[in-house]
């Protein structure tokens, strides 16, 4: 069955949507604002952040000349079936939007990098606050990207890659609601499930396994990943690499019935990797559409959409 999925150009900023059949690549959004990086869709809406204008330096190229520092990221939203785009947090509200993901009752949940924090709000821009805030002289150690949610059980995971290919990212783990007498800067109840990783970056809930992007260094960076959900209290195993060789792997999507995990990079590739232990195991990673623009987010469009 023909699936379809929502990606993100990030220069110029686009929303694409392309078959996972044929590879056709469509513009769904002309202008998603400066620099999107995460998208989900949340009954029949597309939401999406934005990293904002970076700053960028004149002697340099590529992401290492350009500083996201600015307080200029927002989130965005358009319906599935066409309108005008619309501010559901308006840009300067955020620093730096990355990896956006809901809980599928209306609430969405975002990292923000260069905010240091995970963030929450409702599809309408009600309610903001934040769940997670790190000690900004931390710096880069403290910068959070991948967001992935478990409301039946309760649990926020989220990445903090560290230096770039600096094998110190982490995947952290805490209770989607602050603990009484607590805030967002002093949780007592975050558990650090993975660190030493190469960067981890997004991040993808199935069922008892998490998935995860890397774009460090190679072998265990540039890779899509999985591991089994720790119970409370308990470390992550090592993680199984499911694909390599990416260009700087960012967005995720898993197709858990069909058993595709679909991984975009900063290269413009967006491939399919089935799942060992899927209905299409055994089949090798396939290209599935190559644009001359870095990718960034990715989402499953619910079918029939």
């Amino acid at each position: 069955m023909e699936r379809e999925l929502l990606a993100l150009q990030v220069i110029p900023g686009k929303v694409l949507r392309i078959s996972t059949v044929d590879g056709r690549a469509d513009t769904f959004v002309e202008d998603a604002g400066d620099a999107p990086d995460g998208i989900v869709v949340d009954s029949h809406t597309a939401y999406w952040t934005t990293m904002g204008e970076p700053l960028t330096d004149p002697g340099t190229s590529g992401e290492e000349g350009q500083d996201y520092s600015r307080r200029n990221g927002g989130v965005q939203a358009v319906d599935l079936d066409g309108g005008l785009r619309r501010d559901v947090v308006p840009p300067g509200a955020i620093t730096t939007g990355k990896q956006l993901t809901s809980d599928g009752a209306g609430t969405l949940y975002w990292g923000d990098r260069e905010g240091h924090r995970v963030s929450r709000v409702r599809v309408d821009g009600g309610g903001p606050t934040d769940l997670v805030v790190n000690p900004a002289e931390d710096g880069i150690m403290a910068e959070c990207v991948g967001v992935a949610v478990d409301p039946d059980r309760g649990f926020l995971y989220w990445t903090q890659k560290g230096p770039a290919k600096g094998g110190r990212g982490r995947i952290l783990r805490a209770g989607l609601e602050i603990p009484p007498g607590g805030t967002a800067a002093n949780r007592s109840d975050i558990e650090v499930l993975w660190d030493g990783l190469p960067e981890p970056i997004d991040l993808h809930l199935d069922g008892d396994r998490l998935y995860w992007t890397d774009r460090g260094a190679p072998p265990s960076g540039n890779t899509l990943n999985r591991a089994p959900v720790p119970e409370p209290g308990a470390r992550g195993r090592s993680p199984e690499i499911l694909a390599d060789g990416f260009a700087e792997a960012i967005g995720l999507a898993v197709d858990g019935e069909a058993g595709i995990a679909y991984v975009s990079d900063l290269g413009g590739h967006l491939r399919a990797v089935p799942l060992p232990d899927g209905p299409a195991a055994g089949r090798q990673p396939y290209e599935v559409v190559d644009v001359p623009f870095p990718l960034t987010g990715l989402c499953l469009l619910p079918e029939g959409s």
